[in-house]
């Protein structure tokens, strides 16, 4: 796909991630919206997959940040793994799209999350096992910023540099906005690129919504060493309203904020 392909793929993912949670009721816009350009570029452009979601030589994905879900359900539908017409039925009992990924009840969904944290160790498992089976497959991680308040994820940093996993790329969707503030006022980051690079990692900062500057940092490979990509983003993007507001960790917008929603994204108010 060209960027301008690209473009106007996550334009639609948003719309129909904002139909998914306007349906469901609830849901995380800031954070999927903030994570689609990221997931746009990795499904679209960089990773291998398959018709057959379960091909053994596909490249994996795990959304560690797991509320951010209706984004990647927008893409897995798009890709045919899923019905599209079960979108709506977003956090619904017997649904395919439950509140955070559940890879027993959808299709492509490579590992069941929501506790944040544990996506990046199963990640590094993943890479490690891929590694001993002699498999050229990668695997890729998408955490939050927020998430790595949490141990276990420094614990998974350690191991993939110590084991070389140079088929394992983490993506930090860092969009400095957590569920109760500002990351830097909860739980300070910076120098979060010089604290992954200690551990081993080949590190590249980027802005999270240029295409130009995604693709390349998600192809990149170095021999022996695992990577990471920190993605400068913002929560909220598409929208102006919920930009880089903490409020739009999980809020949902009402009244005449659904139309200007649509209305800035490009899409088309549907009746409710």
């Amino acid at each position: 796909m060209t960027i301008d392909q690209l473009k106007e793929k996550a334009r639609r993912i948003r719309i129909d991630t904002l139909d998914m949670i306007l349906a469901s009721g609830s849901g995380h816009l800031g954070g999927s919206f903030s994570a689609t350009d990221i997931m746009v570029a990795l499904y679209y452009g960089t990773m291998r997959i398959f018709p057959d979601p379960d091909h053994p030589d596909r490249d994996r994905f795990i959304l560690s940040k797991g509320h951010a879900a209706p984004a990647l359900y927008a893409i897995l539908a798009d890709k045919g793994y899923v019905d599209p017409s079960a979108l709506k039925t977003l956090r619904r009992l017997g649904s395919p799209f439950q509140g955070h990924p559940d890879s027993a009840k959808c299709p492509g969904l490579d590992c069941t999350t929501g506790s944040l944290g544990q996506g990046i160790s199963v990640g590094a498992g993943m890479a490690y096992g891929l590694k001993l089976l002699k498999r050229d497959a990668r695997v890729y991680v998408l955490a939050g910023d927020g998430e790595l308040n949490e141990g276990i994820c420094w614990e998974a940093f350690m191991a993939a540099g110590n084991f070389g996993l140079d088929n394992l790329t983490i993506i930090v969707d860092r969009n400095r906005i957590q569920l109760s503030g500002r990351t830097e006022e909860i739980m300070a980051l910076e120098s979060l690129e010089a604290k992954v690079r200690s551990f081993g990692f080949d590190v590249d900062t980027i802005d999270g919504h240029d295409f130009s500057r995604i693709l390349p940092a998600l192809d990149r490979t170095v021999p022996g060493k695992p990577r990471c990509v920190i993605a400068g983003t913002i929560k909220g993007k598409g929208v102006s309203f919920m930009e880089d507001r903490v409020e739009w960790h999980g809020d949902l917008p009402k009244g005449g904020q659904i139309q200007e929603a649509y209305r800035e994204l490009g899409g088309e108010t549907h009746v409710r």
